[in-house]
């Protein structure tokens, strides 16, 4: 099933007074919810919960909670982070059925930036959705959603059925093939593209005027030896 277990406990206290409570003995305070059950005040072990959080694979996926003997799945919805410190001070955990169908954000990613020759013309990469909300089961969900640069142009619009990754998942949008970036052409690129417009020009007339010069060169040539002759 899940390849991140949490093991957790329940809190007594709840409200403000009880997190910092969490906090203080060296835990995260959290929330279990959904599944048509009252809310539960959790806490997980901070080290335990850095470790599961920094693998990628916690925030937004299906995990395996456990209490005492009981386990359950869960989707971790949110995780509320410390300005300064970065420290993880607060998470949200949604209950599941592994096979429950369920919406949720998948982040996407874009990769072989560098084998896209539009970006060395001075293209530039526009991101209209930096994730994308999908209908998916809950054991289904994928760590990402892929865009493929490689061979993209300028002015190539990027949509949902360019993505890679999406055998399992459904997007809540189903009206369109909705934008998910765009490359645009800049200013830095028109100015490169027009000073490679003139190089050209200025080469083919340089071109011709020495086949010109060659040819009366050629023409001076053969009159001469016809003369001689």
């Amino acid at each position: 099933m899940a390849e991140i277990i949490l093991n957790v406990d329940v809190r007594d206290g709840v409200g403000t007074g009880g997190a910092r409570a969490a906090r203080r003995a060296g835990m995260v305070p959290g929330v279990l919810y959904g599944g048509e059950k009252a809310p539960v005040a959790i806490a997980v072990n901070e080290r335990d919960f850095r470790k599961s959080l920094y693998t990628g694979k916690l925030l937004g996926h299906l995990v395996t909670l456990k209490y005492g003997d009981e386990s359950q799945p869960v989707i971790a919805r949110d995780v509320q982070f410390d300005p300064v410190s970065d420290r993880p001070l607060h998470f949200d955990l949604m209950r599941v059925d592994a096979k429950q169908t369920i919406k949720i954000d998948i982040p996407v990613h874009f990769i072989n930036q560098d084998q896209c020759e539009a970006f060395r013309q001075g293209g530039s990469l526009e991101v209209v959705r930096h994730s994308v909300e999908v209908k998916v089961r809950a054991d289904h969900i994928p760590e990402d959603l892929i865009v493929d640069l490689a061979g993209h142009q300028l002015g190539d619009t990027i949509r949902w059925t360019d993505l890679k990754g999406t055998k399992d998942v459904e997007p809540t949008i189903t009206d369109r093939d909705f934008v998910i970036a765009s490359i645009k052409t800049s200013s830095a690129a028109i100015s490169a593209a027009a000073d490679e417009a003139h190089d050209a020009e200025v080469a083919a007339e340089a071109a011709e005027v020495e086949a010109t010069e060659q040819t009366a060169t050629d023409e001076a040539a053969a009159e001469e030896d016809t003369t001689e002759g």
